[in-house]
């Protein structure tokens, strides 16, 4: 006979046999789902605007400066929706106008998009936007404390901002603010063609890269600035930028290339050559790969994003780096993990050069000039040398045409800490917190996507060669879902603030319920933020001292953490009633918290008999939401167990007792010419002399419909005809799983 499927219940079973376990977040929450957790707060705004991309965090006073469309905000860390400060900064009708004439504003860009908010001093941020294609800065006074609730211009400071800040919004910049000298990457024209690494005021000259050569910089798109100091002595100290730029090269060389580049903050530029340019900037690739079975290397070329993870040595922060493949065709995302010690080799190491009739780079093998290029005047080597105006011809002209470093930076352990492959979506940003947990420090990444979504990451150590990835969870954080343009983490408030073109976000860093009510679920979970207390997952902090609290994040093992807990999850699990009609198909449900355990199902008659394992494959479809019986038996009647397996443990999820029902007595009861109430539902009833209807999955509709015939014939029959009402079972539909 044959067996009909629901299109629906087709679709959930191979959503199941296709779903990619690897890499599965233990839990995925809608928005909606979130917002019911109470660990979410999205910005309600009260005025019109867009592209929230910049976030300031001011730890001290507890506000989250946000920059978006014109408009500057000042919101509350701990609820961004308290008594938000609004600065309206609109560019004037005049510049608009102009702004239109000059041909642009057809995507909206004739506005004022603000782009950069830097803290001044104590009382006093400085902030710049695209001011509708003529970049303008000024200054915040943003007062002592936060409860002054003061936040306003300075009168009469306004100033241009080119060099500072694009003309274009569309344009990436990054800028950072050090000892009243502003560094930036940015683009300083209107038509977005010159792009630079600029230094303006303060009280050192504006100096640039050099302008329109392709060697130095190449459409660049810049990530991230940040200073590192490169030993004690202060005259050494750097500006690293992080950036991505098109090749060079052509054919089968890569289109986009990931650069870090670094400048001396105290470049004062050349005398003769180079007179306001850079006298020390230096560029090396970044490389972030994976080696296939094959030895096929395939690269990640494009850089998204760049975290700075401080350590103890102001000299050695950690960088984690966001990377996505260049082409459109396969698509991936990556993170990789750079030291600060193998990017200063890098940079300590061989410069390119072009050589030969094929122009191939090449290590530069000729005499290095002293100081060797790319030195700081002043420093650890140039004790003797004031300023780089003392640079001597040799030197400057070398790195004019030598800026490029021969060796390429690999992360450690030459291999990516993360790798997505064959998803539907990119990683964008990125941001990491340190958690103590019982059995040691972990690294916590928070992996933002372009589908709105953020993925919590923790990466174990198994051996020397391997690591365990977990994907702890992963959040929808916007009601319309939007690529994630930046993410802040507040360690301190255990915050984190998510924004993106058309919202903004404050999510907590753990939801330690949503893993579930059990001491197992709890311990699998293997989340540094969470701990089972004896009575729920909970938060953990190291400075509880409570014997019963149980948390094992390097190996998630229930049965040691969770003794004395697992058995009554056992007994409280409910045994429930399905019903399936002879012939016809029944699907028994079975979904485990985690998708990353494996599903076997176990068969006993009835109570007295011993559990076997159900090995039935060409009656049974398997799927990872269930098994489908194809086609019922009356043999098939008994009780099945649905037993999870997560990291060697095993545990019963789900026990359905189903009760077979005969076919002729279903058809009969659905039968045009039986009394009773179904003649109401023309829907349900056949007509008369119509084959009976297709088999098909028994819910609660069917179950209550079956009902209801059997209490009006109970009706209908004399009570001599009546069978004892004791051994009549009415089904009840709260029992029954569709």
């Amino acid at each position: 006979m044959a067996t009909a499927v629901p299109i629906l219940l087709l679709s959930l079973c191979f959503s199941g046999i296709y779903g990619n376990r690897q890499n599965a977040p233990r839990v995925h929450l809608s928005f909606k789902e979130l917002l019911e957790t109470r660990t979410v707060r999205p910005f309600s705004f009260s005025f019109n605007t867009s592209d929230y991309r910049i976030l300031l965090m001011d730890q001290d006073q507890g506000r989250l400066y946000l920059g978006s469309r014109e408009f500057v905000v000042a919101l509350d860390m701990q609820n961004i929706n308290k008594e938000p400060l609004i600065i309206h900064w609109p560019a004037s009708t005049q510049r608009q106008a102009e702004c239109r004439m000059a041909g642009k504003g057809e995507q909206g860009e004739c506005a004022n998009y603000v782009r950069l908010i830097e803290p001044w001093n104590r009382t006093h941020l400085y902030s710049c936007g695209t001011g509708a294609y003529s970049p303008v800065c000024t200054y915040i006074n943003r007062g002592w404390r936060a409860e002054d609730y003061l936040f306003r211009f300075v009168p009469g400071k306004m100033e241009s901002g080119k060099g500072k800040c694009p003309y274009d919004p569309r344009q990436e910049s990054v800028a950072a603010l050090i000892s009243g000298n502003l560094y930036a990457g940015v683009h300083v024209d209107f038509m977005g063609t010159d792009a630079a690494i600029f230094r303006t005021m303060g009280s050192r000259p504006a100096v640039r890269t050099e302008q329109y050569d392709s060697r130095w910089l190449n459409e660049p798109v810049f990530i991230q600035v940040r200073k590192i100091p490169d030993s004690t002595e202060k005259n050494d100290d750097k500006l690293y930028f992080f950036f991505r730029e098109k090749s060079l090269e052509s054919g089968s060389s890569p289109s986009v290339l990931s650069r870090v580049g670094r400048v001396c903050l105290n470049d004062d530029g050349g005398q003769r050559s180079l007179v306001n340019k850079w006298t020390t900037f230096l560029k090396a690739r970044l490389v972030c790969s994976v080696i296939g079975d094959d030895g096929v290397e395939t690269y990640f070329d494009e850089l998204r994003d760049v975290f700075i993870q401080p350590t103890q040595d102001e000299r050695n922060p950690v960088v984690y780096a966001v990377f996505s493949t260049a082409g459109s065709v396969f698509k991936g995302s990556a993170v990789c993990v750079y030291s600060m010690a193998d990017i200063r080799n890098v940079f300590n190491g061989p410069f390119s050069h072009k050589h030969g009739h094929n122009y191939q780079w090449t290590p530069y093998a000729g005499k290095i000039p002293y100081p060797r290029p790319g030195t700081c005047p002043g420093g650890t080597f140039t004790p003797g040398v004031r300023t780089t105006k003392d640079f001597s011809d040799e030197v400057v002209n070398f790195i004019r045409t030598h800026p490029l470093m021969y060796l390429s930076v690999y992360p450690l352990n030459r291999r990516p800490l993360v790798v997505r492959t064959g998803v539907d979506y990119r990683f964008t940003t990125i941001a990491v917190d340190l958690v103590d947990a019982v059995d040691g420090r972990y690294e916590v990444l928070f992996l933002g996507t372009d589908r709105g979504t953020v993925q919590k990451v923790i990466v174990l150590p198994k051996d020397p060669s391997t690591t365990e990835e977990l994907t702890l969870e992963e959040v929808e954080v916007f009601r319309t879902p939007t690529p994630v343009r930046t993410m802040r983490i507040s360690s301190k408030r255990q915050q984190l603030y998510v924004s993106s073109e058309s919202g903004l976000s404050q999510v907590s860093l753990h939801r330690c319920g949503a893993y579930g009510k059990a001491c197992s679920d709890c311990c699998l979970a293997r989340d540094p933020y969470c701990a089972w207390d004896g009575e729920s997952c909970s938060a953990f902090t190291p400075a509880t001292k409570r014997r019963s609290r149980r948390q094992d994040i390097k190996h998630g093992d229930p049965l040691r953490q969770c003794r004395g807990f697992n058995a009554k999850v056992e007994n409280r699990l409910r045994e429930t009633v399905q019903f399936g009609v002879e012939g016809s198909s029944t699907f028994l449900e079975c979904q485990p918290r985690s998708p990353q355990a494996t599903v076997k199902w176990l068969f006993q008659r009835d109570s007295a008999q011993r559990r076997k394992v159900l090995n039935r494959d060409r009656q049974v479809l398997k799927t990872g939401h269930g098994i489908l019986l194809k086609a019922v038996r009356r043999s098939d009647a008994g009780i099945y167990h649905c037993l999870a397996t997560e990291n060697n443990f095993k545990h019963t999820v789900a026990r359905v007792a189903l009760r077979v029902l005969d076919r002729e007595i279903i058809e009969a009861l659905t039968a045009s010419d039986l009394p009773g109430p179904a003649h109401s539902s023309a829907e349900a009833t056949p007509l008369r002399g119509s084959p009976p209807p297709p088999p098909h999955l028994v819910g609660q509709s069917e179950i209550r419909l079956i009902n209801q015939y059997c209490e009006s014939y109970w009706h209908q029959l004399s009570p001599a005809q009546r069978p004892k009402r004791t051994n009549r079972r009415h089904v009840d539909s709260d029992q029954i799983r569709d």
